[in-house]
């Protein structure tokens, strides 16, 4: 993608490139880059808990699914035997222990925060039929009376069992949801080589190495931190940072990043900041603030389950003092805790989980990587999407469409061999278009020294003992060089991305390259209208080139000339003004903005860090799958609706019969019609999940 220096010279191209990270260059990078390995939401380990538990809970399980009757129903592949009663009892302690902990330990987090979801329900289910069931087999065995009292260990285990299981689904569906912090802090080293005042080398923790300190950094380790080199020479690999495919030059004056791989040179860097002002540190800072804020998101599944928490408490407690009245206090709790287990959201449990497995695994045949359930739900609610111009309208090969001298001591050729001279170490697309046609035109490029990026505006560097400069239109603005203002005009009016070429503080000629405009923008952009989603495109371009593709494909909104540490801030605008954001992007500066966004999408071929970020991946980098997820989304979403109606309605049908709201009428709903209708809207809930199709 980027190279070392950035092209902000009337280029799209940092709005989905790198320069934030000269902007931060001169800082030092994060000393106390540890502090953040535990990431932003990465599910994969809680795949591999709630996976053991499960298995070992199915071990406690099972047994009592044989041994005990489902709500009083003695199901052909039951058995009983002397003892039987005991096992369970001791089989069903520990599986509420074992198996219970993480509902439990869920429901303490999310009565803390006042905010009972889930977790808590499936908490007030499992702990009511545990207490109760032990106080029915204290009644049963040690109480002289003839009445058998109906225990619930066979809904306490089923319960805890699909829960579990429920957990794993998703969980495994979509590891790996945030990774970017753990990525990003991986790069840095932990020591770092300091070179004393006496010349001599001592290992110093990252987090002593101050601002002025001189660093060794030697050839195939990673710089780490920010800094200037001051001897020596490299080829540094910044594709972790940048998204720069191919390694890059580095020679003394010019910037290092923090986590940045040195190649085959030795070099010395001076430091230039220190703690978290570095550009990796920022980075991070960033992207842990977007994820703390994007967790606190409520998913469906979560507010059903708070009001089914709070409607099962309130008619248990009113069944309680309603049937204590009418038939003593041992009919009151039975009929309560009939009320409560009822309630365990055994379909509920897996309406979600289900639905997010077909999902991923739809969205994987065709090319989407789903990482977020989140991300499937917000979709439908989704106000705007932002896209990067190039590499997502635009194909992002630039060929160079006008060549212009505007000093009769350079011809074209040598002003285009000047322009290839600075760009020759660059694999960025303007630099490729400018390389190319020196290629096509037989040019002798010359060489360059002391290349150094200027941010924000360009490069310079030394050819032939001359100062020269690739530039944009601001750095003439600002500078008071004079240039032809019809020419940019003219040029810029066709969409073309012009930079003017600055020798020894003269303007001497400029190069216009075009982007061609991808076949299928067009139809992505009006597929957005059709749905209702703004769209919106971000670029580093002059605002004549942006508002030319913009005008052809219909975008209203252009965010032109920016730098990508905008992205992050134009985010946080659009949802100040209450709207929900879609951002895509691929390089490491995009992570912040992908992950403030309300849903990030990364493109396939950007860089590592981008896709930990992002909630949503196009593993084939093409940009009309961002329709094809929005419908994945809008059937998923659907889905999950429906089996959320199908789990809930059983439960908002059940909670009012149990509690005997019709037995003024003869109708009190028993525990075994309760386990039937519970088992019936579970199967239905599974089978609807498997009929999800993207179309």
């Amino acid at each position: 993608m980027q190279n070392k220096h950035e092209h902000n010279h009337n280029t799209e191209l940092e709005n989905h490139s790198h320069s934030n990270h000269e902007n931060h260059s001169n800082h030092d990078d994060h000393a106390s880059h540890d502090g953040h390995d535990h990431g932003g939401h990465d599910h994969s380990g809680h795949a591999a808990v709630y996976k053991q538990k499960f298995f070992r809970s199915l071990i406690l399980g099972v047994p009592i699914l044989f041994l005990s009757p489902m709500m009083g129903i003695n199901l052909p592949f039951q058995f009983s035997f002397y003892g039987s009663d005991v096992l369970v009892l001791i089989l069903a302690t520990l599986l509420f222990i074992y198996g219970g902990q993480p509902f439990i330990s869920g429901a303490k987090d999310e009565l803390k925060a006042k905010n009972p979801a889930m977790m808590t329900l499936v908490s007030l289910g499992i702990t009511v039929a545990y207490v109760y069931s032990v106080g029915a087999f204290i009644s049963n065995t040690f109480l002289v009376h003839n009445a058998h009292v109906m225990d619930f260990f066979w809904e306490l285990a089923s319960l805890i069992l699909i829960m579990l299981l429920g957990h794993w689904i998703e969980m495994d569906a979509i590891t790996n949801a945030g990774n970017a912090l753990k990525r990003m802090a991986e790069l840095l080293p932990n020591e770092a080589v300091r070179i004393e005042k006496d010349g001599s080398h001592t290992t110093r923790p990252l987090s002593h190495i101050q601002v002025g300190d001189i660093l060794l950094v030697k050839a195939g380790e990673n710089v780490p931190t920010d800094g200037i080199i001051i001897s020596g020479s490299t080829l540094v690999n910044e594709s972790m940072i940048t998204g720069e495919s191919r390694d890059v030059e580095k020679v003394i004056g010019d910037n290092v990043i923090g986590g940045s791989g040195n190649g085959s040179g030795t070099i010395h860097i001076q430091v230039t900041g220190t703690g978290e002002s570095g550009y990796l540190a920022q980075v991070m800072t960033l992207v842990e603030s977007a994820a703390n804020d994007k967790s606190k998101v409520e998913t469906l599944a979560d507010t059903v389950a708070k009001w089914l928490f709070y409607i099962a408490v309130t008619v248990g407690i009113i069944t309680f003092i309603v049937w204590t009245t009418i038939g003593g206090l041992s009919l009151g709790i039975e009929r309560m805790v009939t009320v409560l287990v009822i309630a365990c959201p055994h379909a509920l449990g897996l309406a979600i989980p289900l639905v997010v497995a077909r999902s991923t695994s739809l969205g994987a045949q065709n090319g989407l990587l789903v990482k977020s359930r989140q991300s499937i739900e917000i979709a439908q609610k989704v106000d705007v999407l932002m896209m990067d111009k190039t590499g997502t309208l635009t194909e992002g090969q630039f060929d160079v469409r006008s060549l212009i001298s505007n000093d009769d001591q350079y011809t074209e050729e040598k002003v285009l061999e000047l322009f290839a001279a600075l760009e020759q170490s660059s694999s960025h697309p303007l630099a490729v278009g400018i390389l190319k046609r020196a290629k096509e035109m037989n040019i002798n490029i010359p060489s360059a020294v002391d290349v150094v990026n200027l941010p924000g505006i360009g490069l310079e560097g030394q050819v032939n003992s001359h100062q020269v400069k690739v530039v944009s239109l601001r750095f003439l603005d600002d500078n008071n060089i004079a240039y032809n203002q019809a020419d940019f005009d003219k040029l810029a009016s066709k969409g073309y991305s012009v930079s003017y070429l600055i020798v020894d503080g003269h303007n001497v000629g400029l190069i216009a390259q075009g982007d061609k405009i991808k076949d299928d923008a067009l139809m992505i952009v009006n597929a957005l209208k059709e749905r209702g989603i703004r769209p919106v495109m971000l670029t580093g371009d002059n605002k004549q080139a942006a508002n030319v593709v913009g005008k052809y494909l219909g975008i209203e909104d252009v965010h032109a000339e920016l730098m990508p540490e905008d992205k992050e801030q134009i985010v946080r605008e659009y949802q100040d003004q209450g709207l929900s954001v879609i951002m895509v992007g691929d390089g490491v500066n995009d992570a912040p903005s992908l992950m403030r966004a309300n849903v990030g999408i990364a493109i396939g071929a950007g860089t590592d860090v981008a896709i930990d970020a992002a909630d949503v991946v196009l593993v084939k980098s093409n940009p009309s799958d961002i329709i094809h997820f929005l419908d994945l989304a809008a059937n998923t979403s659907a889905k999950m609706k429906q089996n959320l109606w199908w789990g809930a309605g059983y439960n908002f049908l059940a909670i009012p019969l149990a509690a005997g709201v019709l037995a003024g009428f003869g109708f009190i709903l028993t525990p075994a019609v309760g386990a039937v209708l519970m088992s019936l809207s579970t199967i239905i809930v599974a089978f609807n999940a498997m009929f999800l199709k993207i179309k």
